[in-house]
């Protein structure tokens, strides 16, 4: 199922990504933001579970007291 998140306080300005029948995420992309970042993250999130992706990604800060991961970790954690 694809997901859509509005993002706060970050350079992208959205996230989509997938959530596979096995219930592990996919096809994480950020609308905007650094691209090589944003890839990054996309391909160390391919493949775990979102319960995996919020216990790793909450909580980093990049700036104004979130960050890309933070930002994934939140829609993640809203979607649950």
């Amino acid at each position: 199922m694809k997901h859509t998140a509005k993002t706060h306080n970050i350079c992208a300005r959205g996230i989509e990504y997938e959530i596979d029948d096995a219930g592990l995420v996919r096809n994480v992309h950020f609308l905007g933001g650094c691209l090589g970042n944003s890839r990054g993250i996309a391909a160390l999130a391919d493949g775990l579970t979102p319960n995996e992706l919020i216990k790793k990604l909450k909580g980093i800060q990049c700036r104004y007291g979130t960050s890309c991961p933070d930002q994934l970790a939140k829609a993640l954690e809203a979607q649950n």
